[in-house]
């Protein structure tokens, strides 16, 4: 299982590390103003596309359906699932598209109330309209990725998201080069977004993944009807961090830069929680369901316990040095071209507040397969509107009063929420397993995580604002370098890993 985690986390991590160049190169493209505001914000409706229907969301209703028809009816049958899986996904997302593309500005009005009555709206639902063919080719992407995950397949799903990423960037880099109108040059990053979702979907074909799902239908039939009752929930639950920026975006629309700060602070956000989050969504959930269709307790116990410390081992210190050394990574990342001191600092506050919450997103992530193995979408789906609802009220009475900083808290909060409910509703469920050696190994992870982020805090001295360039990219990757080895090493000293046995168990044959 871990193999496999550290596969899908090194993809997601260079989709990511891709991104934040993406991002930075659109806040010196176009700074923050109206037009930045008006792409970030159709930008959102795509991300929540991107995760109602990949980076693991989809699992949580295909994996389980797939392997169930093929352990009762065998390859052929599981074929034939698929292909009508594949074939009605396509077809229901292409009308969508339509029906979105005519009710956008609808739409775009609900997101973002602020935009209303300013030339910034119509922005937004261009920018939106342009987007819509990612819709129509995410929808055969993911379900193709889901497949092969279901057959232990992790290489090609992990990296082909790189090709999303490349395609932006090679459009900013063209548009820096020969920049003359922002609201232009936002209409031509907007059309690339269809063209990145065409690129994955050729390169997932490419690789003859569409032989998983054959021969290719569109059914409405009593077994289509019953898959899709349990992946729409799945769904919509495992997409609940953008669900809770949607939040954010609304209320924040009415304040002039805002959705921009809350969007930059986001992305470094999902950084580590696409690391940890998007490896547990898709590892994790076949995991569990082989175990629990077996009825072994031992390899529930084992998968569980096991994800809480990788849960744990990697987002409380990535919440530590987010809040510690928030402004320098801000303005090293974003601070160039439009984006100036002020909207660094302002996205930096707003960073400090989401970080608070990245706990609660992984731990959701972590307990969220236990649901899910059980066939039981609805529960995290409650869970999430539970999150929503807590963070929308908070919003409106801090973002009037703190602005983007407020609005942060606020998502940080309705991630709380909806982790808690979920504890609280799986252990009086069924109970969550956790073995000894979790129990064990738990409280010396927090332990070690503290003491990384006390010596990140002791040296924050050492980035001096007169610092420039390279000076500061230097420093502050000293003190990244410094806080993960000592992280490591208190890791290995209190007993909480040993570095020696995990290399060792990486080399066994699968």
């Amino acid at each position: 299982m871990i193999r496999s985690f550290l596969t899908v986390s090194t993809g997601t991590l260079a989709s990511r590390l891709l991104g934040f160049a993406r991002d930075s190169m659109i806040a010196a493209l176009l700074g923050t103003g109206a037009v930045a505001d008006a792409l970030l914000a159709a930008f959102q409706l795509v991300n929540v596309v991107r995760r109602l229907l990949s980076e693991g969301a989809l699992n949580a209703a295909l994996i389980p359906a797939w392997l169930r028809v093929r352990d009762s009816g065998g390859d052929a049958a599981a074929s034939a699932f698929a292909g009508r899986v594949l074939g009605t996904v396509s077809a229901a997302l292409i009308a969508i598209s339509i029906v979105i593309a005519l009710l956008m500005p609808l739409i775009v009005t609900v997101i973002a109330p602020g935009f209303v009555g300013s030339a910034t709206l119509d922005l937004a639902v261009a920018n939106a309209r342009l987007m819509l063919p990612y819709l129509a080719f995410a929808g055969p992407v993911t379900v193709l990725m889901g497949l092969l995950n279901a057959q232990g397949r992790f290489a090609l799903t992990a990296f082909s998201p790189l090709l999303f990423n490349i395609a932006l960037i090679t459009a900013i880099a063209m548009l820096l080069v020969g920049h003359a109108d922002a609201g232009f040059d936002a209409w031509i990053l907007a059309a690339t977004v269809g063209v990145a979702g065409l690129l994955q979907l050729l390169m997932l074909l490419s690789q003859r993944s569409a032989d998983l799902a054959t021969p290719l239908r569109v059914s409405f039939d009593k077994e289509m009807r019953g898959f899709f009752a349990k992946a729409i929930p799945g769904m919509i639950a495992s997409s609940g961090p953008q669900w809770l920026m949607v939040a954010g975006a609304i209320i924040a629309s009415a304040t002039p830069s805002a959705v921009s700060w809350l969007y930059f602070a986001n992305r470094l956000i999902e950084l580590p929680l696409g690391i940890v989050g998007v490896a547990m969504g898709t590892v994790l959930v076949p995991e569990l369901t082989r175990a629990v269709a077996n009825a072994d307790r031992d390899a529930v116990a084992h998968a569980e316990s096991r994800a809480l410390e990788l849960a744990a081992g990697l987002a409380l210190p990535a919440t530590l040095g987010l809040i510690v050394l928030a402004e320098p990574i801000v303005r090293l990342l974003f601070e160039h071209g439009a984006f100036g001191a002020a909207d660094s600092m302002a996205t930096a506050h707003a960073l400090m507040w989401l970080a608070l919450g990245l706990p609660a997103h992984v731990l959701i992530k972590a307990l969220s397969p236990a649901f899910y193995a059980r066939s039981d979408t609805m529960t995290p789906l409650r869970a999430t509107g539970t999150g929503f609802v807590v963070a929308v009220a908070l919003a409106v009475l801090l973002g009037h009063v703190f602005g983007a900083s407020g609005i942060a808290a606020s998502i940080a909060a309705g991630a709380w929420s909806s982790a808690l409910s979920l504890l609280r509703k799986g252990t009086a469920a069924f109970g969550f397993s956790v073995d000894a050696a979790a129990r064990k190994r738990l409280p010396r992870i927090v332990l070690a995580a503290g003491a990384m982020g006390a010596l990140l805090w002791l040296t924050t001295g050492l980035l001096s604002a007169g610092a420039h360039g390279l000076v500061k990219f230097i420093v502050l990757g000293l003190q990244i370098a410094a806080g993960i080895a000592v992280y490591g090493l208190l890791l290995q000293i209190l007993g909480a890993a040993s570095w020696r046995e995990a290399v060792t168990a990486l080399k066994r044959p699968a």
